[in-house]
């Protein structure tokens, strides 16, 4: 059936959206049960040959002179012969089923396409909506979620007081689904299926396998429910999901979350920490590389296998895969010190920790931070052992040759903890002693002055040709490299994401983008 455009003389009918909860008819709200029994068209998806679980539920309340439609879906597995993939399939299949709803709309007949659980969930109704919204009126009536008759069939309470909530599909990455499962409170993990095994070891790893519920078609009468450890992997369908509950009423009876970064009590017999040669204990600093998992080093690699503890700056913290036994701290950003002292609090307190930096932990990292810490004279006694990185000078200036191939300097543009009269003279000592220039921090939202005022600076001693490299995000997937001049740097696209090589009077470009210093300097005539 093909779309008709509406006609001046027809009103055209309205799209409700109307989830019919997970899978039992009396979890029916009362307003979807009066939609369906009052609807011209009565439309649902279904898989190819198989019933549709929406339309089952609905069955009784759907009246015998609408029209039904039945979506079916092309391809569900993922293989096909549809020149763009399964995305392509499907991205077809949701463009011909809203002209086919769009045909009665445009006919002023009412539409109600059901939806198993609720509409806005992982529903398929959202694609119909995105397509058909701009054109007619659309109403969504909500429905009760599949976890939410999941945790009601187990008798399973999910979060308490602040516990945070996360809900995840089983298709993600197994690290990325560890790493997850390990920073929230209670978790819903939906779409299982052939997933389901490394759900399974994601769990473990996370230390979240104790306690997790597995529950197949809650609130049917097929309901049952495990635990996740004693399930069958080549029993579970893909509609069927697993309750993680929160952690703080193991914690805490109140249900109240624990403040952050509370650290162990100390061992009954302290150690000795009077003398530095018998350190009571240990913090490693390390970087992980400005991206890529194949920049960090072997030597990170296995400190971080072997500690207990990360602790680091959110965005680093996640960085870390996820493993049983690993609990990770992750805090926001300009509260180092905070952060080294935990880390060393930790130490102290005979636990293994890794303190985590982008980058080199040394070059504007963590490093400095956890020195800085450990002056506290409680701290004396830990040994403080820095593990280098793939730095962001470093990356930058591979993607794009060799540009400090030559003496080069580095310097932060960052005036948060130093003034920026400071910053000017070390730019001008800089430039007017023909070094290669690394810039770190170069802006973020609070400071969009200094990329300028810095170039200004620059050009007193430096020629208005003088190559420019700005790298954003190198080494990840959103990564931009521009090789430009000092004197046609675009410094309103410089931001937090971005470091600058700004060249010295020998630095050349080439036709094809790169750009290298040479390693002499020709003698003064």
């Amino acid at each position: 059936m093909t779309s008709a455009a509406p006609t001046t003389d027809q009103t055209p009918g309205r799209l409700y959206g109307v989830g019919v909860g997970p899978g039992d008819p009396e979890l029916l709200t009362l307003k979807a049960a009066r939609l369906i029994g009052s609807a011209d068209v009565v439309a649902f998806h279904a898989g190819r040959g198989k019933e549709s679980n929406a339309r089952r539920i609905a069955a009784d309340l759907i009246p015998a002179n609408a029209t039904e439609e039945r979506l079916e879906y092309p391809v569900t597995t993922g293989v096909t012969d549809h020149p763009g993939g399964y995305a392509g399939a499907i991205a077809d299949f949701y463009e011909r089923s809203a002209q086919r709803l769009a045909g009665h709309l445009s006919a002023g007949r009412n539409v109600v396409l059901l939806s198993e659980g609720d509409p806005l969930f992982y529903g398929s109704f959202m694609y119909m909506h995105d397509r058909l919204s701009p054109r007619f009126e659309v109403e969504i009536v909500p429905g009760v979620p599949a976890f939410a008759a999941a945790t009601a069939a187990a008798a399973t309470p999910l979060v308490r007081q602040t516990d945070v909530l996360t809900v995840l599909p089983g298709t993600l990455p197994e690290p990325e689904l560890a790493r997850r499962l390990a920073d929230t409170d209670g978790a819903i993990i939906m779409k299982l299926g052939r997933n389901f095994p490394a759900v399974r070891r994601a769990l473990e790893a996370a230390g979240r396998l104790d306690g997790a519920v597995y529950v197949e078609r809650a609130s049917t009468d097929a309901e049952e429910h495990h635990l996740v450890r004693d399930v069958d992997p080549d029993s579970v369908p893909y509609f069927s999901l697993i309750v993680v509950p929160g952690d703080s009423h193991h914690i805490d009876p109140t249900g109240r979350r624990p403040a952050q970064l509370v650290v162990p009590a100390e061992p009954t017999s302290a150690p000795d920490t009077a003398s530095p040669a018998a350190p009571s204990g240990v913090v490693h600093v390390v970087g992980l590389g400005p991206g890529p998992a194949e920049w960090i080093t072997p030597e990170v690699t296995r400190i971080l296998s072997e500690v207990d503890h990360v602790v680091g700056y959110a965005p680093y913290v996640n960085r870390v895969p996820q493993r049983e036994g690993l609990h990770r701290h992750a805090s926001g950003n300009t509260v180092e010190v905070d952060r080294a002292a935990f880390a060393l609090d930790l130490a102290l307190a005979g636990e293994r920790v890794a303190v985590v930096s982008g980058g080199d932990a040394g070059i504007f990292g963590m490093a400095s931070a956890v020195f800085e810490a450990a002056e506290d004279p409680r701290f004396a006694g830990i040994d403080i052992r820095v593990a280098p990185g793939v730095s962001a000078v470093q990356a930058v200036a591979a993607r794009v040759g060799a540009p400090i191939g030559a003496d080069f300097a580095v310097l932060s543009l960052s005036d948060r903890l130093k003034p920026w009269d400071v910053i000017e003279r070390r730019l001008d000592a800089i430039a007017s002693a023909d070094l290669v220039l690394a810039i770190y921090n170069p802006a973020s939202r609070s400071r969009t002055h200094q990329v300028a005022d810095a170039r200004e600076i620059l050009l007193r001693h430096r020629c208005p040709s003088t190559p420019v490299i700005v790298g954003r995000d190198v080494g990840r997937a959103e990564e931009s490299l521009t090789v430009t001049t000092l004197a046609d740097l675009n410094c309103g696209s410089v931001d937090m994401k971005c470091l600058l090589i700004v060249g010295a009077s020998g630095t050349r470009a080439t036709r094809s983008g790169k750009a290298w210093s040479p390693r002499f300097v020709p003698r003064e005539q």
